[in-house]
């Protein structure tokens, strides 16, 4: 059976290439109320998808945003676990769109590389397991039980994916979870992600005056909104880098000698941290390496700024607001919480009274780490070295994939993390890619993955 399947897989890979290309022409952007009807289009096809490879109760379920895709085959019973697939089909806002080299939602072929917004994250990856689900449906039947969450907000949060969850325990009970919305190392470096930081997104406006002011004659005497954000948000760290909101580090978990040397044995240069991002040098908290400020130190960043006259030429005004959107990525046992508290407490202290502030938290979600010698986690490690002739690395990354945490403390589920999108694939970006080659071997080594464990 298992060759048949991975045959079924190779000679419908063409099949398979096509029907992700149709997917990623649907512009389901969560984030974007115009496209509720995309949102819904993609859900759909998400369901269509699983009927006609045959999973059972397929459903579109409500929830208080975008809705969710379920489906299941419980066919093989208790002598096999159960294992929930975990996917999103929203995807970013494909911005600018002057960068992009083609159309964002006209996927198009060029070299190895399949372009289009959520060819990488995580269209991609969702057709990966459907298509790796179907080769061994289609031959023989599946080795485990399967049931299917794929949602429609991971790209703004899952905020409504928590309640989603409390209320349908008994429906999404399982052993544990198969998380594609991962990536690996490098086309030759397979990887299994074992932790994730977390988030809390905020916004922070500054208030001035009642309207714009001309900046000659009111220069000078009216504080400027841009420039006290400017200077609140530069005291958000100190000259080495380290974030001052008060009691910021106080939960951080300190790195064991064990976690340390997995995090130096990892593939991951300055070098090549350099050549990926296009920077000078490194930037960071001292006393640590770049993989571990990335997979297991807290963060802050500015992630936009909004004030004044922006357009082309000049126009002398001194800007009744200003705008950024902060986040901050969050490690165990750090919480949402406790941030945005810290957060309130920063500015009460630092802000400056003649002007007013308003903070806004946006969404977040808690960090999550699993463990590593789990019965997923050998099946997938043994898959992948199957493929690639190489043991996976085990690594934490920096982003943050609220679903996570959530099956842990909901449903006392871990997740297995591992998809097949490249570190270059510039997720959430112009030109966002997926890597065929890597792709195919990705659905071949899902295949054996669910073998391994059935």
């Amino acid at each position: 059976m298992l060759e048949e399947a991975l045959s079924y897989a190779t000679k419908n890979r063409e099949r398979f290439l096509g029907e992700l290309q149709d997917f990623l022409t649907i512009p389901s952007i969560s984030t974007d109320p115009e496209h509720e009807a995309d949102m819904r289009a993609a859900a759909e096809w998400v369901s269509s998808q699983l009927a006609k490879i045959g999973m059972q109760n397929v459903q579109i379920l409500p929830t208080e945003g975008h809705p969710v895709v379920y489906g299941e085959w419980l066919g093989v019973g208790d002598s096999a676990p159960t294992v929930m697939i975990y996917g999103h089909y929203d995807v970013q806002p494909p911005d600018p769109l002057e960068l992009w080299s083609s159309p964002p939602f006209q996927p198009a072929v060029r070299g190895d590389n399949l372009y289009g917004r959520g060819s990488a994250d995580m269209k991609g990856q969702v057709v990966a397991c459907l298509k790796a689900v179907e080769s061994m449906v289609r031959n023989g039947g599946l080795p485990v039980n399967i049931k299917w969450l794929i949602e429609g907000e991971e790209e703004i949060g899952s905020e409504h994916l928590d309640s989603f969850i409390q209320k349908n325990k008994a429906l999404l009970g399982c052993d544990f979870c198969l998380n594609a919305d991962a990536g690996i190392l490098g086309e030759q470096e397979p990887s299994i992600t074992t932790g994730l930081r977390g988030l809390a997104y905020f916004e922070l406006k500054i208030h001035g005056p009642n309207k714009d002011l001309h900046s000659g004659l009111f220069g000078g005497i009216v504080h400027n909104p841009a420039q006290a954000l400017a200077e609140l948000i530069a005291g958000m760290h100190d000259s080495r880098g380290k974030v001052t909101l008060p009691g910021f580090y106080n939960k951080v978990r300190k790195l064991s000698r064990k976690e340390r040397e997995n995090f130096a044995g990892l593939p991951l240069s300055n070098k090549l941290y350099r050549t990926q991002t296009g920077v000078s040098a490194l930037w960071g908290e001292p006393g640590f390496t770049a993989p571990e400020r990335l997979g297991a130190r807290p963060t802050l960043e500015i992630n936009g700024l909004l004030s004044g006259f922006t357009g082309t030429g000049s126009k002398t005004v001194l800007p009744a607001w200003a705008m950024a959107k902060i986040s901050c990525r969050l490690v165990p046992d750090q919480t949402v919480k406790d941030t945005a508290a810290q957060m309130r407490a920063y500015l009460k202290h630092k802000a400056p009274k003649d002007i007013r502030w308003e903070l806004t938290y946006l969404h977040g979600a808690g960090a999550a780490l699993v463990s590593d010698d789990s019965p997923g986690v050998r099946a997938m490690s043994q898959a992948m070295k199957t493929v690639w002739g190489k043991t996976p690395h085990l690594l934490r990354e920096g982003g943050s994939i609220g679903v996570v945490e959530q099956l842990q403390r909901r449903l006392r589920v871990d997740s297995l993390l591992s998809g097949f999108g490249l570190p270059d694939c510039d997720a959430h970006s112009p030109n966002e890619k997926q890597h065929l080659p890597t792709w195919y071997r990705g659905i071949e080594t899902l295949i054996r993955f669910f073998y391994n464990l059935g």
